[in-house]
C-alpha cells in the first residue's frame, strides 16, 4: 500500500493526489451544506419578515458563495500538487479570473433583483414614470456596466495587458462603428421617448399599421401587443421619424353619424328627427354635453342628418355606440322617420 501511495503521477505521489481530491471533496460537500441551509434556514427566517429585501438578499447570494467556495476549494486541493512554474501560474490566473467572475455574477444578480423585484413594485404604487421608462432601461444598463467591469478586472488580475487588447479593438472600431449605427439609432430613438414622452407603457398607439398596446419600452426596442393579440417589436428608431398617435390620451371618443332620410321627409320630420337624436344623447349617460346636429346636406338621394357626439373616456366605446344606434333605429321606427338609401329614376321616352 506504501508503494502505492508513492507511485509518481504527473510528478505529484498517489497520496498528494488524494489530499488533494479529498480537499476538493470536503469543499463540494460542505458547499451542499451551505445551500441546504440557505434554502431550509435563511429563507425560512426572512420569510417570516416584513421586509422584502431579506428575501432578495437572500435567494441572490446564495448560488454564487456556493460557487466561490467550491472554486477556493479546488484551488486549495491543486495548491498542495507541486507542477510546473507554467502550470501554477495558469492555475492561479485561471482562479483570479473565474473567482472575479463570480463575484461579478453576484454583484449584477443582485443589484437586478433589487431593481426588479424591490425598486419596481415599489414605484408601481405611485403614478409615475420612473417604473415604465427609467427603470427597465437603468436595470439594463447597470447590470450592462457591471459585467464590462468585472470582465475588465478578472482580465487585468489574471495577468493579461487590457490596455493592449482594448486598444486592439481599435483598429476595427470604425467597422464595428458602422455594424453598429443601427443599434445607435435606435438607442437615440429610445432617449427621445424617454425625453418627449410620446407615450408610457399600457398606453394604446398607432404606429406604421400597427394600433396596439405598449408592452415595454426598451433601450434599443419597444413592444406592442396588437388588438389581434400578437406581439410586435419595433425599433425605437421608427418613433423619431414616424408619426405616432396616442389613443390612450384621447379626452374622450368622438363619433360622426351622417344620417340620410328620403326625399318625401317634410321640414317638420326633419325637426322631429334632431329633437329626437338631442333627446337620445342627453339620455345616455356615457356621453358629453356637447352634441352637434345640423340639416347639413341635400344628397344625390337622401336629406343629410350631422350628429356628432363625444364619448367618456372612462365609457365603453363599442357599448355606447351599439346602445345610441339601437336607439335611433328605435325611434325612427316608431315615428315613421325612413332611412334613405340609393335610388335611381330612370325615365324612358317613346320617340
Amino acid at each position: 500500500m506504501k508503494n502505492f501511495l508513492d507511485y509518481q503521477l504527473m510528478h505529484n505521489t498517489v497520496y498528494d493526489w488524494s489530499i488533494s481530491i479529498g480537499i476538493i471533496l470536503i469543499s463540494i460537500i460542505i458547499g451542499k451544506i451551505i445551500y441546504w441551509i440557505f434554502g431550509s434556514v435563511f429563507k425560512k427566517i426572512t420569510s417570516k419578515t416584513e421586509s422584502k429585501f431579506d428575501d432578495i438578499l437572500v435567494d441572490m447570494i446564495e448560488e454564487p458563495i456556493v460557487l466561490g467556495f467550491l472554486l477556493t476549494g479546488i484551488w486549495i486541493g491543486f495548491s498542495k500538487l507541486n507542477f510546473s512554474q507554467n502550470i501554477d501560474i495558469w492555475i492561479t490566473k485561471g482562479f483570479y479570473l473565474t473567482l472575479i467572475i463570480n463575484a461579478t455574477w453576484l454583484f449584477a444578480r443582485l443589484l437586478d433583483a433589487v431593481i426588479k423585484d424591490y425598486f419596481i413594485p415599489l414605484t408601481n404604487k405611485k403614478e409615475n414614470d420612473i417604473n415604465t421608462h427609467l427603470l427597465p432601461v437603468l436595470r439594463k444598463s447597470l447590470r450592462s456596466v457591471i459585467w464590462i467591469i468585472g470582465i475588465i478586472m478578472a482580465l487585468n488580475n489574471a495577468g493579461f495587458d487590457v490596455g493592449a487588447i482594448i486598444a486592439g479593438l481599435g483598429i476595427g472600431g470604425l467597422a464595428l462603428a458602422m455594424a453598429a449605427k443601427d443599434t445607435v439609432s435606435n438607442i437615440f430613438g429610445g432617449f427621445t421617448v424617454f425625453t418627449d414622452k410620446p407615450f408610457k407603457t399600457k398606453d394604446r398607439i398607432k404606429i406604421g399599421g400597427f394600433d396596439g398596446t405598449v408592452e415595454e419600452i426598451g433601450l434599443r426596442s419597444t413592444r406592442l401587443r396588437t388588438l389581434e393579440g400578437r406581439l410586435v417589436t419595433i425599433p425605437n428608431s421608427k418613433f423619431s421619424d414616424s408619426m405616432v398617435e396616442n389613443v390612450s390620451i384621447e379626452p374622450n371618443r368622438k363619433v360622426v353619424l351622417n344620417l340620410g332620410l328620403t326625399y318625401d321627409t317634410t321640414p317638420d320630420k326633419i325637426e322631429l328627427a334632431m329633437d329626437l337624436l338631442k333627446k337620445i344623447a342627453n339620455n345616455n349617460n356615457n356621453l358629453e354635453e356637447n352634441v352637434l346636429l345640423s340639416f347639413n346636406n341635400f344628397g344625390d338621394f337622401s336629406l343629410g342628418i350631422l350628429f356628432i357626439y363625444y364619448i367618456k373616456k372612462e365609457s365603453d366605446i363599442l357599448e355606447t355606440q351599439t346602445q345610441i344606434n339601437l336607439e335611433i333605429l328605435k325611434q325612427f321606427n316608431e315615428n315613421k322617420l325612413e332611412f334613405a338609401f340609393p335610388t335611381q329614376t330612370i325615365q324612358v321616352v317613346n320617340n
